[in-house]
């Protein structure tokens, strides 16, 4: 019997009956190498690096989480602030992802009480260990557009640059 994945949803959910064949990766070449030795990972060691990127994609995954990290990198913000700088966000939006990010500690809210009340939003430390990451996918989504913008101009397929 084949071992499976589980599959994270739109929704956010891990579901039955959506699931991936531990083979799938082999099969397309997307190969996930073990940590300890050289060659491919155990079926132990494949499951632990797949169940940490799934959780990984839980907590930053979509469309605006990590636009608002980076948004918060340039300082406090306002509420209103942030949906000027994000554009297409909605406020009901904005606030479900703060509130989100807050959650898994990402981002502070400061309340400023007086005359009128200011709520600010700033990155925790905890943010700053996603430098990595966003400097990594940076730079591979600015080797995409060119791959893709010489593709379109040759009229094939995307290839590595």
């Amino acid at each position: 019997m084949q071992n499976y994945l589980p599959l994270l949803t739109k929704s956010k959910h891990y579901t039955k009956g959506k699931q991936l064949p531990f083979g799938y990766f082999k099969k397309y070449n997307l190969m996930i190498t073990s940590k300890t030795k050289n060659g491919p990972a155990s079926a132990t060691e494949c499951k632990a690096t797949l169940n940490a990127i799934a959780d990984a994609l839980y907590v930053i995954g979509g469309k605006w989480k990590l636009r608002i990290i980076v948004a918060l990198k340039d300082g406090n913000k306002r509420f209103n602030e942030l949906q000027r700088v994000i554009d297409g966000i909605s406020a009901k939006v904005l606030s479900t992802e703060l509130k989100d990010l807050e959650l898994n500690g990402f981002v502070t809210r400061k309340v400023f009480t007086g005359t009128p009340v200011i709520v600010e939003y700033e990155l925790s430390g905890y943010a700053e260990t996603l430098n990595e990451v966003l400097h990594s996918l940076s730079e591979w989504g600015a080797m995409h557009r060119q791959s893709v913008k010489k593709s379109m101009k040759n009229r094939k397929p995307v290839e590595a640059l």
